[in-house]
């Protein structure tokens, strides 16, 4: 499976895969009496494929998580399916088409928040899960379509000895992916920027074309602000700007983001503009309701040194819209299901309202807001938005 949060091409949507992982995957694999293994917790001292390799042909059972058609794990699908026939399951997010080459494997389908899965939906997951995995372990069938259409084919072995010498120790190790990723993200919630940023980092190099871990180091440099706001966000910019052409929410938020601070840093016109960009092409083609409040938000900010007055209202009168459309938006999804991600959705409508004018409602979604125990830095970039828009209103 894929690590992080990954886009889904079909659907536009961001999904969490690693909630997929702790909260489904992991306790139903253990529970069952396996040792779970992701490949993000291999300790290697070479490349993390050749572990992965050994793993797809002596683990005595895969679960492949297909969601969002991570390519790797796709590939890996089909690694498996040609060196083992039977002991694979097929998972995915409910959304979306099963691809036609695996369609008839029986596939356990999950729903999926996008930041996080419901308590009930995990629990029928992890039940269904389990026994998924009895019934392969006891009865194993034929899964593999290459095994199923070419049946007398010798499937390769490798020896234990072998195995082990690739493999090496697995997990609780300072070196794995994974306690780099969770040590990272502890970082982050206790404002560790700069030491989160130098884990993400080195992340990034030991996992090459990872868009997630060159998003987190951006994110983290220019946040740390050493060894200056300026610095930092340059830095930044220089670094999220490998993952260009920007095709995804989650870069295009955050280049957004560094280009709005270079511009506050700077008064540059011009990283307005990208910012502006940036952020309406993240709202336009994905009606992603954080591009589209800071799409609203730097409109706001051009009008305010904007000469002609025509231009003057059609940004004023393009953000109210914007935000409009978003409070729109994010209700309807906490209509659908309140606890999807309620943290920033509150934060967000509570902007969007203060911005229109309707003060009570924007006290009430911030009550909401930090009802849900945010993170420090988390507050400070919600009171950032909001003092901003205070003093909007009294210009």
């Amino acid at each position: 499976m894929g690590f992080g949060k990954k886009k889904d091409p079909e659907t536009n949507r961001t999904i969490d895969l690693d909630e997929t992982y702790k909260k489904i995957i992991k306790p139903a694999v253990n529970a069952s009496g396996y040792k779970s293994v992701r490949a993000d917790e291999i300790s290697d001292s070479g490349i993390i494929d050749k572990s992965m390799f050994a793993l797809l042909i002596n683990a005595e059972l895969v679960i492949a998580d297909i969601t969002t058609y991570n390519p790797n794990a796709i590939y890996e699908l089909g690694v498996r399916h040609a060196v083992r026939p039977f002991s694979t399951i097929i998972i995915k997010e409910e959304d979306g088409h099963i691809p036609f080459d695996f369609n008839h494997n029986r596939t356990l389908n999950y729903k999926h928040l996008g930041s996080e899965i419901s308590p009930t939906e995990v629990k029928r997951c992890v039940r269904e899960l389990k026994e998924m995995i009895r019934t392969v372990t006891e009865s194993p069938l034929v899964d593999s379509p290459m095994y199923t259409y070419i049946p007398k084919i010798t499937r390769p072995l490798l020896s234990e000895e072998d195995f082990l010498a690739i493999i090496g120790e697995l997990k609780n190790k300072e070196d794995t992916i994974y306690a780099l990723m969770e040590k990272a993200r502890a970082l982050m919630a206790t404002n560790g920027f700069a030491d989160a940023a130098s884990r993400w980092k080195r992340l990034s190099e030991m996992v090459e074309n990872e868009a997630f871990f060159v998003q987190q180091y951006a994110l983290c440099t220019y946040k740390s602000e050493l060894p200056n706001k300026l610095v930092a966000l340059t830095n930044a910019l220089g670094t999220i700007e490998h993952l260009k052409p920007f095709n995804d929410s989650e870069s295009l938020g955050i280049a957004g983001a560094i280009n709005k601070n270079l511009w506050k840093q700077t008064r540059e016109p011009e990283y307005l503009n990208i910012a502006i960009d940036l952020y309406k092409k993240g709202w336009n083609l994905f009606a992603d309701y954080y591009t589209g409040e800071n799409y609203a938000h730097c409109l706001e900010q051009k009008a305010l040194n904007e000469i002609d007055p025509n231009m003057r209202n059609y940004y004023k009168v393009e953000a109210q819209l914007t935000r409009q459309n978003i409070i729109n938006i994010v209700l309807e999804l906490l209509a659908l299901d309140a606890s999807d991600d309620i943290k920033w959705r509150a934060a967000t409508l509570s902007n969007c309202y203060r911005a229109v004018g309707d003060i009570a409602k924007a006290d009430e979604f911030e009550t909401v807001f930090f009802n849900q125990s945010p993170e420090n830095w988390e507050v400070k970039t919600f009171e950032i938005s909001k003092n901003e828009l205070i003093k909007l209103a009294e210009q």
